[in-house]
């Protein structure tokens, strides 16, 4: 590690190139998990935040709450269920709020209306105003973003295309469905709103999208023979199962995936130029006794400083980009990813080492020393 770090001091323009493609790199892989990690969330926050282990779904509507239908009166049977704690129905629909009686495009917001049991385990934590209640089926739980858009607390905006008005009495926060802000009603709401046309609840008696269910051990083949025609998953596979979820993910991650190969590769050429420059030095150096190990020990501790030091003021740029960014912009950066991308980002840069490493251990010292003629 002295070695390594003494030779860094020396030659530091040389590292310092190799030191700011390293730091732009990582930046690079900060802000993309970011924004993938702030739209994952944006998509599906409302489902992945709610206390509920399993999911059961109408059979074949591919674990997706918009295909789904039930009845709420399997409620009672999924309860007797074995494991099952607790279950609560809910329900989800897609509309347009209207700022005032203005109609105008630039007064409307889209918003998910999500049908929940007042009180139940799937309702969210108010951070401002009170919570829903059974006998006022006209009070919603708004999220936070909400008020940026000009909705305030006690106020009673209309749906477009529905005679429905509803009234803000809480706000939630971080609860968002398909990338728009989730407004929680009760269940008997929702149900005015989600099949206001005729028919379009196909004759179901008290329908729901899906019911909720609380406990560890449940077994999804056992429920569904107990329950026909029902499809029971757990709460992961319902949020994969989200239109447009999983491709967005898996675009993100191809993105990284790309970025960290191409990584590896850019950075294993810098290495390998840098050590090719210095075969004469490493010649020497075994001429006089050192082993291939403790040279390869140099490189490695070498590689670790750099790229140790360019990780940390990649997070720090990434944090104080995320300062700036605009508000609207979804961009969440976890401590725990920015742990998981170092250490892959470390790894990467040690094994993309390694090509140099095996130059070394092929240095000829008595070449080095200039008593060999080629």
């Amino acid at each position: 590690m002295f070695l390594a770090i003494k030779e860094v001091m020396h030659n530091k323009m040389r590292f310092l190139m190799i030191a700011i493609i390293f730091v732009l790199i990582s930046w690079l892989v900060f802000i993309l998990s970011g924004l993938g990690n702030g739209l994952s969330s944006l998509a599906a926050s409302t489902v992945k935040q709610m206390k509920a282990d399993y999911v059961i779904f109408e059979e074949g509507s591919q674990s997706s709450l918009s295909k789904s239908l039930l009845s709420e009166q399997l409620m009672a049977e999924a309860e007797k269920q074995p494991n099952v704690k607790a279950a609560s129905p809910i329900g989800s629909t897609m509309a347009t709020a209207l700022k005032g009686e203005s109609k105008k495009d630039e007064d409307k917001l889209d918003i998910a209306i999500i049908g929940i049991t007042p009180g139940s385990f799937l309702e969210p934590a108010v951070v401002e105003g009170n919570g829903l209640e059974s006998g006022k089926p006209n009070g919603v739980l708004a999220n936070l973003s909400m008020k940026d858009e000009g909705f305030h607390l006690g106020d009673t905006f209309k749906l477009d295309g529905s005679t429905e008005s509803l009234t803000i009495v809480g706000f939630v926060k971080g609860e968002t469905y398909n990338h728009v802000a989730s407004v929680f009603t009760p269940l008997e709401e929702w149900r005015k709103i989600a099949f206001a046309a005729p028919g379009s609840d196909n004759s179901i008696v008290q329908p729901i999208n899906a019911i909720m269910l609380q406990g560890k051990e449940i077994h999804p083949v056992d429920m569904n023979k107990s329950l026909p025609n029902t499809n029971t998953v757990t709460r992961a596979t319902a949020v994969q199962g989200m239109p447009g979820y999983k491709e967005e993910n898996g675009s993100i991650l191809m993105m990284l995936a790309f970025l960290l190969t191409i990584s590896a590769f850019v950075l294993g050429v810098f290495f390998y130029v840098l050590t090719m420059q210095k075969s004469n030095q490493f010649g020497v150096m075994k001429a006089i006794g050192a082993k291939n190990g403790f040279l390869a020990k140099a490189i490695l501790s070498q590689v670790f400083v750099i790229s140790v030091a360019s990780i940390a003021i990649g997070a720090l740029l990434t944090y104080g980009t995320a300062v700036v960014l605009p508000k609207g912009m979804p961009f969440i950066l976890s401590t725990k990813l920015v742990v998981l991308y170092s250490i892959l980002l470390v790894i990467i840069a040690l094994v993309s080492s390694l090509v140099s490493v095996r130059t070394i251990t092929k240095v000829d010292p008595l070449k080095a020393l200039g008593r060999v003629e080629s």
